[in-house]
């Protein structure tokens, strides 16, 4: 173990308690160069990246079964749910690159730096919950989608899928672009298996465009309303607001306001145009969903939707594009997922680990409890500890939105790149939204609604 050692290059505003503060990432930091030379879109397409491995956790497999159970019960009616969360995620991943870039800190060492140290080593270990259960989320769909296409057994699979830990360890020593190239290409993959899934299915155009406006049923229909506070629930991943923060300093750009502030305009380009791959995906699943079974499966786990998929749509390769899907959006998720353990650890506790060793510890935290659960109730296990990891993220998510918009809202902070008031307004507004959605998902999941309900009465 390592500690790690401050460097003069990285200061943030009078407001934050310590002075200065080591490189996020400090093996990549800076090392994406951005000539000043460049025009618009050769300065765009160095910048762009980032936005990518963030659009990943906005597509990993812990959002599937809502997706499914959605387009399978009500049909293309919960589009709406996915643009709009699509949208907090646009606002919130713009505010983590914002923070990143004009102090110098990515969101765990702001928080470092603000919070007590009871405080910070809390929020700290609260968020290593959250990161271990979404990587248990992504190793268990890595894993059903092993067993889909190879019949390999579900606890061989989990085992498996930790030699991402190698792939993530040999291409960041090659250079940060290599594993941004990599996430790109498994995005393609995955897009490309929906766009064809897309064409086999021949979803109504009609009944997709009424799907994105939002229908006042949601809010009366109580099982629409339940399966709706589910999309939103799983969308905003709490790790990702730590990573984004970070990733957007691998480039290099100049430390002064004017390159700040174009530093800030390509970023949250990048991060918005990744972001809609992420709404084509989401969607894509909903709309599968909705064309194949609405009205005749009610489906709402992604075996069972493998399984039915081919002979409902009578397209012999429907099933098999489905789980490669799958299988490149849990190789994808763990891959990020990975970089965001070593991100947390580093800036809350500033002290580093070998990058090898974090990830392996990371990784070991998520496979253990899945394999001790697979062993002892079986395949059957696969969809409650999908559920329980959406639960133990949306506990965190709290703890990682309301530091993000407070930050990025002060002013003493963050100087003239602070929020606006009409930022502030959405931003807050967005994050009262979800705090209180997610908050309605657990009472839900635990019982506690219905136990309200009856008190009132």
């Amino acid at each position: 173990m390592e500690t790690s050692t401050p460097d003069a290059r990285i200061t943030g505003g009078s407001a934050w308690r310590a002075d200065s503060t080591s490189p996020s990432l400090p093996e990549v930091y800076a090392s994406v160069a951005v000539p000043k030379h460049f025009g618009f879109w050769r300065k765009l397409l160095a910048f762009s990246g980032p936005g990518y491995l963030v659009a990943v956790g906005y597509m990993d497999p812990g959002n599937w079964a809502t997706d499914l159970q959605g387009g399978s019960k009500f049909g293309y009616t919960l589009l709406s749910v996915i643009l709009i969360s699509n949208l907090m995620a646009i606002l919130l991943q713009s505010l983590c690159a914002k923070l990143g870039i004009v102090t110098g800190r990515d969101l765990a060492q702001a928080c470092r730096d603000h919070y007590s140290k009871p405080v910070s080593f809390s929020l700290w270990f609260l968020c290593e919950i959250a990161i271990c259960a979404c990587d248990l989320a992504e190793v268990l769909g890595s894993a059903i989608a092993l067993k889909l296409l190879f019949h390999i057994p579900l606890v061989a699979g989990v085992c498996i899928t930790a030699l991402d830990v190698l792939a993530v360890m040999y291409l960041q020593n090659k250079g940060f672009r290599y594993i941004e190239t990599l996430v790109v290409v498994l995005i393609i993959t995955i897009g490309g298996c929906f766009f064809a899934e897309m064409i086999f299915s021949r979803p109504s155009l009609a009944g997709i465009a009424n799907g994105f406006i939002p229908s006042a049923e949601i809010l009366r229909n109580r099982e629409m309303l339940y399966v709706a506070i589910g999309i939103l629930g799983a969308t905003v991943m709490p790790h990702n607001l730590y990573l984004h923060s970070s990733i957007v300093q691998t480039r290099k750009y100049e430390q002064n306001p004017g390159g700040k502030r174009e530093a800030i305009k390509f970023a949250t380009i990048d991060s918005t145009v990744a972001l809609m791959f992420a709404l084509f995906i989401n969607a894509a699943i909903l709309i599968l969903s909705a064309a194949t079974f609405h009205g005749r499966n009610e489906v709402g786990e992604i075996e069972k939707a493998y399984e039915l998929l081919s002979p409902t749509l009578g397209v012999g390769i429907a099933s098999t594009l489905f789980a490669v899907a799958l299988l490149a959006s849990g190789q994808n998720s763990t891959l990020t997922g990975t970089l965001a353990g070593q991100i947390v650890m580093e800036g809350f506790l500033n002290i580093r680990l070998r990058p090898w060793l974090r990830r392996l510890i990371t990784r070991l935290i998520a496979i253990v409890p899945a394999i001790i659960c697979l062993v002892i109730f079986g395949d059957g296990a696969t969809d409650k500890l999908l559920v329980l990891s959406q639960v133990i993220l949306s506990m965190q998510l709290p703890f990682a939105v309301v530091p993000l918009v407070l930050f990025t809202s002060e002013r003493a902070k963050m100087g003239e790149f602070a929020n606006k008031k009409w930022i502030n307004w959405l931003a807050w507004t967005t994050a009262a939204i979800i705090i209180v959605l997610n908050l309605k998902l657990l009472a839900d999941v635990f019982g506690l609604t219905d136990w309200v309900m009856k008190l009132v009465k």
